[in-house]
């Protein structure tokens, strides 16, 4: 990596401040909806959480992981019930409708790619956990702050809980942050 004057380059750690500032922000989203499960959604607050359908112990209805093999997004906002942080089981639970039918769904800490509360403009990103040096890098993009710049997407209406994608806010290859 060359030095740019809005990237500097940065001696190699001999700590891993890399993975422990991941950690660090996949708590803050853990906290998050822990809240919300206990006390419900303050405000205007609503969540975005987007996590990896094929990870390990990721519970979808069959036709949702059809649908988005990879990855999905899920809202949390007017209509969900039952959502739980289970520290333990190392897994979050939420009750979502579908096209009418009631489901729910299980995803594992590790499958949580994204995090999104629009009120506050806050975005998370995460990488696979545990990720060590010499191992190959992981095809998600690092955990970071949206950029200022990009407004929140719209909040969905009211009514059933709707699937989304957070491509927009993803960064291009070949851009930079400001």
């Amino acid at each position: 990596m060359s030095d740019t004057p809005d990237q500097p380059h940065f001696a190699d750690s001999l700590l891993p401040y890399d993975r422990w500032t991941e950690e660090a922000m996949r708590e803050v989203a853990l906290r998050a909806l822990a809240h919300a499960g206990e006390h419900g959604l303050p405000g205007e607050h609503h969540f975005y959480l987007t996590f990896r359908t094929g990870a390990p112990g990721v519970v979808v209805p069959g036709h949702l992981r059809a649908r988005y093999p990879q990855e999905m997004t899920i809202v949390l906002q007017h209509q969900f019930w039952d959502l739980k942080v289970d520290r333990a089981a190392r897994q979050v639970s939420v009750g979502l409708s579908f096209g009418g039918t009631p489901s729910t769904l299980v995803v594992p800490f590790d499958a949580i790619t994204a995090f999104l509360d629009p009120q506050v403009r806050l975005g998370l990103r995460f990488g696979p956990p545990g990720e060590e040096e010499g191992e190959p890098e992981a095809e998600s993009e690092p955990t970071d702050l949206l950029p200022a710049a990009e407004p929140p997407p719209e909040p969905p209406p009211p009514g059933p809980a709707q699937v989304v994608s957070l491509d927009a806010f993803r960064r291009r290859p070949g851009t930079t942050r400001d």
